[in-house]
Parts: structure tokens; C-alpha cells; sequence
């Protein structure tokens, strides 16, 4: 006899502290103590907006919700609370949070599956202080809270064989100044993670290259009907390197930086441009060695600061 498994579709809140192992080993009574105070906001929040706690395991939390907006809005609120108290005490914790909205499997009070896993995959990927929501989570508030999404691209998540599209929520001026220190104090640490996008990106690039792709089109059937000389490549080329420009923060990853991505691009344009007026001479070397020997001079500058 086969066992029946309860299914349920349900927004899916992860988060643990940042650090918590190293408190405790500071001071267990302190750390304790921000624990308790931490669990208190997220109990509170996740109350407010008519979720439920599902696991408490160690220094993290399992949450669900009936609604996508409530989590997010419970998400936020919770660390905009959390940096209150950090402000009022040296102690407090900070949290990653992830949110995902998929299928899971009830077990009396407790929900398994996929949908819990990518949650807390979302939620180890994030930064102390920050959140990060899955695409199912992103198209259904993206339209309904007026806070900023940054796109990171598509990850592959622990022991997961798909990748992923993520995104993480801007909280505002205030606390992306904090992420950034975050940022830069684990630079180390996230050498592996992608730099952040803007808004949707692949869908603005995508839309931008078919608008761009349709009138290269137009243009090369009035080259084609007006006959020689052929002049409809380089409107061409420009179009190509504008929409690849764009597209460059979608492949950056670890050590490799935008400005490199870009120059890249760059260079690839003139290698193109030389070979349209090619004379015999690859003048293109010149340009590339400029931009090459400007970026090394600037990554020793940062790294001497």
C-alpha cells in the first residue's frame, strides 16, 4: 500500500543568523540572549502577516505564509527591526533571509520538499542583513510593493540541478550603505557570487536586441535594394555592441568584474572595425593594450587602498 503524501502550494520563508556559532563561542549567554531577542521580532512580524512558524532548529527558522506579499512585507520588516536593534545593542544578530514560493509536503506541522530546500538555499546565498526571493516569488510582487529588486543573474544551488533566477530586494539608501560594507568586508568569502543587476535584465536586454535586430533588418534590405557599396554593417555593429555592453553584468562571475566583461566587448568591436578598413595593419593592438594597462592600473589602486 502506497503512502498518501499531502501536498500544498505555500510561500516559503527561511532564515538563520550570521555568525551565531562565533558568538557562542564568545559568549554563550550573550548570544543566547540576542537569539531570544531576534526570535521575538520574528515571531512578532511573522504573526503580523498571518504566517506561521514551521521549524526553529539551532539559530535559524522555517516560516510559511498563504500569501506571497505578507512574506516579503514580513521579510522586510523584520530586518528594518533588526537594524533597530542593532542600533540599540552592540549585540544584536543579523540575518539572511530567503523566500520561495513553491510545492511542498506536509508532515503533521511540518512542511518537507523541494520547496523548503530552495527557500533555505536562497536564504545561505544572501547576505547578513539582506533577502533573497526566487522568480515564482518575484513575478507575483514585483507589481504590488513599491521596494527595489536587484537581478543576480542565474545560480546553481547546492545539490540542486537546475540553475535558478534570484533576486535580491534594496531596502534603501540607509541599508544598502550596510550591505556594502558587508559586501566588502567578505569580499573573500563571495568571491563566487555574481555582482548585482538592476531591475530585469534579460528581459530588458532581450527587448532591446529583437527591437534593435528589427531594424537592422530594415536597414539591410535598403542596403540590399540600393546596391553596392555595402555600408549596413556598421549600424550593425553598433547595435551588436550596444546590446552586448548591456548584457555584461548577466556573465559576471567571481573574479571576473564588469569592466573586464566590458572591455572585452570593447576590444571586440575595434577587432571588428579593423577588419572592416582593414589596410594590413592590425591597429587594434594599440586601443586593446590602453584598456588593458588602464584597468591593471586601476585594480592596484583599489588593492592598495
Amino acid at each position: 500500500m502506497s503512502l498518501k503524501v499531502q501536498r500544498k502550494l505555500t510561500t516559503i520563508l527561511a532564515a538563520d543568523a550570521e555568525g551565531y556559532s562565533r558568538a557562542m563561542d564568545s559568549d554563550e549567554v550573550s548570544a543566547l540572549s540576542a537569539l531570544r531577542a531576534a526570535r521575538s521580532v520574528f515571531s512578532k512580524f511573522i504573526e503580523r502577516h498571518d504566517g506561521r512558524v514551521v521549524n526553529t532548529a539551532g539559530d535559524g527558522l522555517i516560516a510559511e505564509f498563504s500569501s506571497v506579499v505578507e512574506a516579503v512585507q514580513c521579510a522586510i520588516e523584520v530586518q528594518h527591526e533588526l537594524v533597530n536593534h542593532s542600533r540599540d545593542r552592540g549585540d544584536a544578530l543579523r540575518f539572511r533571509i530567503g523566500i520561495h514560493l513553491g510545492d511542498v509536503m506536509i508532515d503533521g506541522s511540518d512542511l518537507l520538499g523541494e520547496g523548503v530546500n530552495l527557500a533555505a538555499r536562497l536564504e545561505s546565498m544572501a547576505e547578513p542583513g539582506g533577502v533573497l526571493i526566487s522568480q515564482q516569488v518575484y513575478d507575483q510582487v514585483r507589481h504590488k510593493l513599491t521596494i527595489g529588486f536587484e537581478y543576480l543573474g542565474e545560480k546553481r544551488p547546492k545539490n540542486f540541478l537546475e540553475d535558478v533566477s534570484v533576486y535580491r530586494l534594496s531596502f534603501g539608501k540607509k541599508q544598502s550603505n550596510v550591505a556594502n560594507i558587508v559586501r566588502k568586508a567578505q569580499s573573500i568569502q563571495d568571491s563566487n557570487r555574481l555582482e548585482p543587476v538592476p531591475g530585469n535584465l534579460r528581459e530588458r536586454t532581450i527587448r532591446h536586441a529583437k527591437l534593435l535586430g528589427a531594424i537592422w533588418l530594415v536597414l539591410f534590405v535598403v542596403d540590399f535594394a540600393t546596391g553596392t557599396p555595402f555600408w549596413a554593417h556598421w549600424p550593425g555593429l553598433a547595435m551588436a555592441t550596444l546590446v552586448a555592453l548591456e548584457a555584461t553584468p548577466l556573465f559576471v562571475r567571481g573574479r571576473f568584474k564588469l569592466p573586464y566583461f566590458r572591455a572585452v566587448v570593447i576590444i571586440g568591436a575595434l577587432a571588428l572595425v579593423n577588419l572592416f578598413t582593414w589596410s594590413g595593419y592590425p591597429w587594434v593592438f594599440w586601443p586593446a593594450a590602453a584598456l588593458i594597462t588602464i584597468e591593471l592600473i586601476r585594480r592596484l589602486g583599489v588593492r592598495s587602498k
